[in-house]
């Protein structure tokens, strides 16, 4: 297999192929490393590349294959990871030079999953120290930028993730999402990135379990591909609570994948004929242009009121909806600095120098938070919770951009306002993602698709948002979306 015919394949059709033994998983994989090793110096994408691993992993994928054994739904499939989630005998450095080297004994619980169904890990993304911010650059790798114009920033945490799909260096990657950092580097890459309800998708190496608003997640440059991937990984798993508490049935006898049930493709969209298009088409869905953010991106606004007039095409029920979120930034960035402030506050005395300047000023800024702030920040998000749930009694889904700007120039200082169609917007959060960060607070899910193309070259994200626990309804609608949008997904480099 060239690199080029595995560039144009997507996830299920390189399963289909190598459970069929019309490709073998080595060809996949040789493929996949001729592809990122011709591309990696240009987007750094990757800060690890597991050559090696991966070929033995296929290697006796084949051969089991040849013995009988049946496939797994994503057999010889490479995918990255981000460098904060373990994948066992692979560096989990976290962007930081503190723990260059450090080799994880252990996958995470959807890593192991993925490598159940027939999955091969290539490789480790870079991500921003820690995924403390939205633009991915840090001193242990410097600078990965966006693969469709290196004049703009590919937004973070999930950067290097997002721009091994979008380059097709891989055709799924996992990452993880704080903030926005699947949705943010999904929108700015022009790829599809799904951060799941709070304990869909277990996270057990979370450093704090019970006040967890980081998610792991699925970015892919099809839904089709999205789905597949997100069925392997949700599931429950005792080591997380609130993955526990989420009861999600599992399929027969499947246990080692613990995938999500599906009866049909968009199934749990309603009562009635769960799955049918018809179903989805009568769904009633609030639309937001802003919420509480001062301004947004013409070109932005233009994408996404098209797209709100192809899902009216479609019928279903749209109307406008005000909602205030970017007034909850204070609160999420008092949680973020504090808690980063509690594990590395003591490593400013010893390691300044060898970390990234703005996350030095995140963990200062942390140390600085009083008890009260901290405390108000939690019972804040639990309002914001109530709030949305209350939205989604009047609304099946929520339509919003996933930023307010396709992508920032560059260089960006994550601790600078920002400007947005030359205005000044504030914090970058509340300027730039308002849609997407208090999502992590209230553990709603949502979905990031490209729905259109800047002057600059960059793509635009719409991003589908449900009620807890309503991923099915969300894939049903989404499908809908991209099939009207048309949206065209070529390489950077084509």
């Amino acid at each position: 297999m060239s690199p080029d015919t595995y560039a144009a394949l997507g996830a299920t059709e390189i399963a289909r192929r190598v459970a069929a033994r019309e490709a073998s998983a080595r060809e996949v994989v040789d493929a996949a490393l001729a592809r990122i090793a011709a591309t990696e110096p240009r987007l750094n994408a990757f800060v690890h590349v597991d050559a090696d691993g991966a070929r033995r992993a296929a290697d006796a994928l084949d051969a089991a294959l040849r013995s009988g054994a049946p496939a797994g739904p994503l057999a010889g499939v490479p995918v990255s990871v981000k460098d904060l989630v373990h994948v066992a005998g692979m560096p989990t450095s976290s962007g930081s030079l503190l723990f260059a080297g450090a080799i994880a004994g252990e996958d995470a619980a959807p890593v192991a999953r993925l490598r159940a169904a027939g999955a091969i890990i290539v490789g480790k993304t870079t991500t921003p120290e820690f995924g403390h911010k939205p633009i991915t650059s840090a001193p242990l790798f410097g600078e990965t930028l966006n693969p469709w114009n290196p004049a703009f920033t590919c937004g973070g945490s999930s950067g290097g993730a997002a721009v091994s799909v979008a380059a097709r260096q891989v055709p799924l990657a996992v990452g993880t999402d704080g903030g926005g950092s699947i949705r943010i580097p999904a929108s700015a890459c022009g790829v599809l990135g799904l951060k799941p309800t709070l304990g869909r998708v277990p996270h057990v190496h979370a450093p704090d379990l019970f006040g967890n608003n980081a998610y792991i997640g699925p970015m892919a440059r099809t839904l089709e591909d999205l789905e597949a991937v997100y069925r392997v990984m949700a599931g429950p798993d005792a080591r997380d609570p609130w993955s526990r508490a989420m009861q999600i049935e599992h399929e027969p006898g499947d246990a080692a994948r613990s995938a999500v049930r599906f009866d049909a493709p968009g199934a749990g969209i309603g009562s009635e004929s769960q799955g049918a298009p018809d179903a989805a088409r009568r769904l009633r869905v609030g639309c937001a242009l802003t919420v509480g953010n001062p301004v947004v991106e013409p070109q932005v606004a233009d994408a996404f009121e098209r797209a709100v007039a192809l899902a009216q095409a479609l019928g279903l029920v749209c109307e406008p909806v005000a909602i205030d979120l970017a007034s909850t930034e204070p609160a999420f960035r008092t949680l973020l600095e504090s808690a980063l402030a509690a594990r590395f506050g003591s490593r400013l005395a010893t390691d300044r120098d060898r970390l990234d300047p703005s996350f030095v000023r995140t963990v200062e800024n942390g140390l600085a938070r009083t008890g009260p702030e901290v405390a108000a920040a939690h019972v804040l998000r639990s309002t914001l919770y109530r709030q949305l749930e209350a939205l989604f009694e009047r609304f099946d889904l929520l339509l919003t951009p996933t930023l307010s700007q396709a992508a920032l120039p560059a260089f960006t200082d994550p601790h600078a306002e920002v400007r947005i169609a030359g205005r000044d917007c504030g914090p970058i959060r509340a300027g730039w993602y308002p849609y997407t960060f208090p999502l992590n607070l209230s553990g709603h899910p949502a979905l990031s698709l490209p729905c259109g193309w800047t002057d600059e070259g960059l793509p635009i994200g719409l991003q589908v948002v449900g009620g807890w626990a309503q991923e099915a309804r969300i894939f049903a609608v989404a499908r809908l979306l991209i099939e009207a949008l048309h949206f065209q997904q070529p390489a950077p480099d084509s």
